[in-house]
């Protein structure tokens, strides 16, 4: 066990008036050292004056002194402190996404693609709700989404010193986990104690080197109340992903159900709409170029403290695997898609998940060539080399030379091992019936050494599966090294001759596995018997390979990464510095702008003008334009009424900020200087794709639904007069 010189470490968190320049580093540091070093190779260092992911309760003075400066009208209390402050609107939507409060009867906005799983689960062929899009015209239409939830955050807490005194800092990784686990059931039951709707997490921030608690109140009765069809939810579709010019309509919006005293209940006919503390008002105003925009959500990881050995194991070693089994697995679900609407509908989220990282993966990697990221990364490690040299901190624990050796050892099988989770994970449902079977996450029988699977035949086609099944099986023997092969590739090559598919297909037609109420034995003679389980056994043995190759490192490669932060940090501590994202609640802020690539400025917002155009080419066959005739009829009117633009007269649907953000900002809150709604992030622009690892102010920016395009959407199409009555847009 290693004690580390760094534990009681604290970063600096919160400032005072304005943040020191880089003029103001140089004195205070090694004059000849600092002096030496280029300007530009502060590119990788945060602060940009509008980056950062910040978490609430202990914004700094500094951040929030910029914020003002730039157009933010209210008081600091009304983020976090108060009753009405903007915090306990913003909610964390189902685990994956965010949302926002709208309306005293518990309301939620939240991306289209966000709801899009509990809209696919409630449509059939006969009521497409995917297709068609879906309208509640009363409480009583509204439908239950099971493992829905929304959550709401009520306060957070620095409980690292508490950490640190139970000798957390001598403890290796996995003790260490374990005793963040006592510790947040700790603080869980205490909290309980008072309110037993209650929870906590306990989370780490600034790479291991601080830990917050945060307490949460989770509703879990969540109703589908409107979605526009996937022609506007999704307009655009993978071709437009992550681009932009966009003009997708990409929101839902759902209601929060509580039991007859307002409190958090499981679905029941008898809860009522829950009264929020705050929810957002809505603004029919707009905004400008240059006006302050602020998100506040749940993003869900960046690493931006990554060292460049950890960028280049992103890039080659993940990113290009995950892009490469996406791309095959995707052609051949979109043959079986567009050939069957029944499989479409069992598919659709599915093929949206997968190909939202797949392009991810696929930007993120250009985006960090075409910036030399690693190169950049490097330089500044360099400098932090010589201030290390010159102060002593961390010396002979922070070693570079040391990371690199490190990650060229875990490169291969971490490479190996990202094919092997693309091929074989969600896949298919034989193989994950099998994985579940022997790895024991599906429970046995009490009465017998046997486990059932319940009949989700709604949720896969049987050809689909196994066509993908099939060629994932070769595209992985084509990618590995021999080493990383299960057993059953021999048995392909013996006894089917290589052919993956006659393989594939004795596995689904032997295999009790796929058999409708079978009793699955799970024992040493079963797994021999059975094929299915076998292969199943031998994906289980092949995991526990990648396992041990990859602990074998793990801690060490952690261990370097949290000292990096960490005198990284030091160094810096003139300056505020926000961790992280970890998926719990940040603020980011900027303004309201586009960007100019190589000359050619982006504009900051589209109109219905140009999804009328899209939609021209969507008749003449590009197939994510293809748009109902009423939608065209929609987009064309020659007036919209209060939903058009005051200033531009033009009725605008997507618009630009610099604001920060990643995957889980989905669905965040867009507000105005005001603390009004002006609009929903949905997604970044490709040409900033590498922001996760590193954020580029020129070029990074959140593209986000104008709320006034939402509005007019329920109104003109939905004819919720209703909804638009509650929400009270002014």
């Amino acid at each position: 066990m290693k004690e580390v010189a760094f534990k009681s470490f604290s970063p600096p968190l919160e400032g005072s008036g304005e943040a020191p320049t880089f003029t103001k580093i140089i004195l205070m540091k090694k004059k000849l050292l600092w002096i030496l070093i280029p300007f530009y190779l502060f590119t990788c260092l945060p602060l940009h004056a509008d980056e950062g992911m910040w978490t609430l309760y202990n914004l700094p003075t500094a951040v929030y002194n910029q914020m003002k400066g730039e157009g933010f009208a209210l008081p600091y209390g009304a983020l976090y402190n108060n009753n009405d402050a903007i915090k306990n609107s913003v909610v964390n939507f189902s685990g994956f996404c965010s949302g926002v409060v709208v309306s005293p009867d518990g309301l939620v906005f939240t991306n289209h693609h966000c709801g899009f799983e509990a809209i696919r689960s409630h449509s059939t062929v006969e009521h497409d709700y995917m297709l068609n899009g879906f309208v509640a015209e009363n409480h009583e239409e509204e439908l239950p989404n099971k493992d829905m939830f929304v959550s709401f955050m009520i306060s957070q807490k620095d409980v690292t010193e508490e950490v640190m005194k139970l000798g957390f800092a001598a403890l290796d990784r996995r003790h260490q986990t374990k005793l963040l686990d006592s510790l947040q059931n700790a603080y869980t039951s205490e909290i309980k104690k008072q309110d037993s709707t209650l929870h906590v997490d306990l989370d780490a921030f600034y790479e291991g080197n601080r830990y917050y608690a945060t307490t949460y109140q989770d509703f879990t009765d969540l109703r589908l109340v409107f979605t526009v069809p996937k022609s506007m939810g999704k307009f655009g579709g993978e071709t437009d992903n992550w681009m932009w010019p966009r003009q997708t309509c990409d929101f839902s919006v759902f209601r929060i159900y509580a039991d007859k005293n307002n409190r958090p209940a499981a679905y029941s006919k008898d809860n009522v709409p829950y009264h929020p503390k705050h929810w957002a008002p809505v603004s029919l105003q707009g905004y400008k170029e240059g006006d302050f925009a602020m998100t506040m959500g749940y993003p869900g990881s960046t690493s931006r403290y990554l060292s460049s050995y950890g960028i280049r194991e992103r890039r080659d070693a993940l990113n290009a695997p995950r892009a490469q089994v996406r791309g095959v697995k995707q052609e051949v679900m979109t043959r079986h898609m567009r050939a069957d609407e029944a499989v479409r509908i069992k598919y659709d989220s599915k093929f949206a998940q997968s190909a939202n990282y797949w392009k991810n993966s696929i930007g993120m990697n250009k985006c960090i060539d075409s910036i030399g990221l690693i190169a950049q990364k490097q330089h500044y490690e360099d400098i932090i080399r010589h201030w290390q040299d010159s102060t002593g901190y961390l010396k002979g624990q922070l070693d570079f030379d040391k990371m690199a050796r490190l990650y060229n050892e875990r490169f291969e099988p971490r490479k190996a091992a990202m094919y092997f989770q693309e091929t074989f994970l969600r896949t298919n449902e034989l193989t994950t019936r099998a994985m579940k079977a022997v790895t024991g996450t599906t429970k046995k029988d009490k009465k017998g050494d046997y486990v059932t699977f319940a009949d989700n035949s709604n949720t896969w086609d049987a050809f689909l599966d196994k066509d993908v099944q099939a060629v994932l099986l070769k595209n992985y023997r084509e990618h590995v090294a021999p080493e990383y092969l299960p057993a059953f590739y021999q048995i392909i090559d013996k006894k089917f001759g290589g052919d993956y598919q006659k393989y594939v297909n004795y596995l689904w037609e032997t295999s009790a596995l796929m058999k409708k109420d079978a009793k699955v034995y799970v024992t040493k003679k079963a797994i021999k018997k059975d094929a299915g389980l076998q292969y199943g056994a031998q994906l289980k043995a092949m995991r526990e390979v990648f396992n041990r190759a990859l602990d074998a490192t793990r801690d060490s490669i952690d261990n370097q990464e949290q000292m990096l932060c960490a005198a990284k940090l030091r160094m810096e501590e003139d300056l505020p510095h926000y961790s992280d994202a970890n998926f719990t609640m940040r603020l980011s802020y900027g303004q309201v702008g586009g960007f100019d690539l190589g000359g050619r400025p982006s504009g900051y917002y589209t109109t219905a003008e140009s999804i009328v155009e899209k939609m021209k080419r969507g008749d003449n066959g590009l197939f994510d334009y293809k748009a109902e005739p009423v939608m065209q009829q929609l987009m064309s009117e020659k007036s919209f009424g209060k939903y058009q633009d005051k200033t531009t007269g033009k009725m605008q649907l997507c618009f630009l900020t610099n604001n920060d953000i990643t995957g889980g900002n989905s669905g965040s809150p867009m507000f105005n200087g005001k603390g009004e709604l002006i609009g929903l992030a949905f997604d970044g622009n490709w040409d900033s794709l590498s922001s996760d690892l590193n954020f580029d102010n020129r070029l990074a920016r959140c593209i986000g639904v104008d709320i006034r395009y939402v509005l007019y959407m329920i109104d003109k199409w939905g004819h919720a007069d209703h909804l638009i009555k509650e929400i009270g847009a002014k």
